[in-house]
């Protein structure tokens, strides 16, 4: 079992950044994916960024050049940095993760569907 604890988040201003990290517990392994995801109200869950156990990443379009995953080896943390932010990144966050190689193709947003961990989610708000 694998347990997946989000913190960081908050308010911040356009054009202000944020950090929100995740650490994973219990049985966790390599190979994995880690992702984060987020969801608006009244809108679909979507990919943010990914990262494979062994470094390669891809990110959505919509945030590429603004935000930044990474990884702590070791402990299991995983981190997003964002920056630039926009009120369009308003959202619930989510830290996800699964024990598989990151489907990785250039352009192309993680798909939640990949992913069977989830964690419970923190609150990022964006004003303008």
């Amino acid at each position: 079992q694998v347990q997946l604890v989000e913190s960081g988040g908050g308010s911040v201003q356009a054009g202000g950044s944020l950090r929100v990290s995740c650490v994973a517990s219990g049985n966790f392994y390599s190979p994995y994916c880690m992702g984060w995801f987020r969801q608006a109200p009244g809108k679909e869950r979507e990919g943010v960024a990914q990262i494979d156990y062994n470094g390669p990443t891809t990110y959505a379009n919509s945030v590429k050049g603004r935000f930044t995953i990474s990884q702590e080896y070791g402990k299991n943390t995983l981190t997003l940095q964002m920056n630039s932010m926009k009120p369009e990144d308003t959202a619930m966050y989510y830290c996800a993760a699964d024990f598989a190689t990151c489907r990785l193709v250039p352009g192309m947003a993680p798909d939640p569907a990949d992913f069977g961990y989830w964690g419970q989610g923190t609150q990022v708000t964006v004003s303008s």
